[in-house]
């Protein structure tokens, strides 16, 4: 045998070899497009199983994105978005300093003799004179677990944040009623038996039941089909973005519901240290002008809308249209520690995928009035 025929041999070989890896990468799904989460979330939505012995365990209490894949219980921060390509398949690359200022305002150093957080004074944001909603309320038929929010103008927005909260505008709304608390463990037990809807992934890992002591705490792990089931069930819907920060800021643009400077005794956030949810309503003083509890903290509440630009925002976000439903008010958990800074402002915006779902998300209705 030849010298040349050797290579000949040995060439079609290696051809053979490179062709067969190809497809099995294809039929595994390596040249599909998608992420790795994307992929297995497609393999096994969560959505679409039931419980048993061949559920995805891995893919419970997550949604998608899978969010694990990334932030994984040693919290891994991700610093720089704009060169991270890990980062990129989830987070928009537009990120720049004024990103780590505004974190920067916000870090508030765990005191590790006490186990607790200190304060910060941020008075230098939104200087806004505080004033009280003075509209004559009409005379309505309104349910006891909800209040009156009345018509009116407020100021929506602000140019002191993330652009894509930006510009600060006026709105007007019509009268409307809002869900005094978050939807709770106990109000979402009623539905799932009243309809067979899914039950929370929680739920499912404790045989079908409410966590132990949890029954009041808000309902999670919901997405945003669920919560807008839940709400069409009870004669609601799902509050506008609108509807929402009008409701925890009132009419004076207020940065937290209760007022201008950050309280980490006057809501479920981060900063309080409690690391998990808390029964709904847990602090009277933290209450938004119309006596709304916990839109600060908890649970962040999915919101109706699409992740779509304010009209007159000059900050184009590959991000917005009809693919990202809006979540509002922060939670017990944010991301401050992956450089995302505090999520508690009442202005502040977080897109998600409407499948998401996971331990500090939750909801809250909105009912028209007539």
């Amino acid at each position: 045998m030849t010298t040349k025929t050797i290579k000949y041999i040995y060439r079609y070989i290696l051809l053979y070899v490179l062709y067969f890896s190809l497809a099995i990468i294809f039929i595994f799904g390596g040249f599909n497009g998608y992420t790795a989460a994307e992929d297995s979330h497609n393999r096994y939505p969560v959505d679409s199983v039931l419980a048993g012995d061949d559920y995805p365990v891995e893919y419970l209490e997550s949604g998608e994105p899978n969010c694990a894949v990334c932030h994984t219980k040693d919290r891994r921060p991700a610093i720089d978005y704009t060169s991270d390509p890990e980062c990129l398949q989830c987070h928009s690359a537009d990120y720049s300093q004024r990103f780590l200022d505004i974190d920067a305002r916000y870090k508030v150093p765990l005191d590790e003799a006490t186990k607790t957080y200190r304060q910060h004074n941020i008075d230098y944001l939104a200087q806004v004179k505080q004033t009280s909603d003075t509209k004559t309320k009409k005379e309505y038929n309104i349910p006891k677990e909800m209040v009156l929010v009345p018509a009116g103008e407020f100021i929506m927005g602000t140019n002191d944040w993330w652009p894509k909260s930006a510009p600060e505008h006026k709105r007007t709304l019509p009268d409307f009623l809002i869900d005094k608390y978050e939807v709770s463990n106990t109000e979402y037990m009623k539905f799932f038996k009243a309809t067979d809807h899914k039950m929370p992934d929680h739920w499912m890992k404790n045989a079908g039941k409410i966590p132990s002591n949890k029954e009041n705490h808000p309902v999670t792990y919901i997405n945003w089909f669920s919560a807008k089931t839940y709400c069409e069930w009870k004669d609601k819907r799902l509050p506008t973005e609108a509807e929402w920060e009008k409701t925890a800021r009132g009419t004076n643009g207020r940065v937290f519901p209760w007022g201008n400077k950050f309280d980490m005794n006057k809501g479920n956030t981060p900063q309080y240290g409690k690391e998990d949810t808390m029964a709904v309503g847990s602090f009277e003083n933290g209450k938004s002008p119309y006596g709304v509890y916990d839109m600060a903290g908890n649970v962040f509440e999915w919101i109706d809308d699409w992740y779509l630009a304010y009209p007159g925002n000059k900050h184009p976000d590959p991000n917005e249209g009809e693919r990202y439903r809006i979540v509002r008010g922060g939670s017990w958990y944010d991301c401050t520690y992956y450089k995302c800074g505090i999520s508690a402002p009442t202005y502040n915006r977080i897109f998600f995928n409407p499948y998401t779902k996971n331990n500090n998300f939750g909801f809250r209705c909105v009912k028209d009035v007539k």
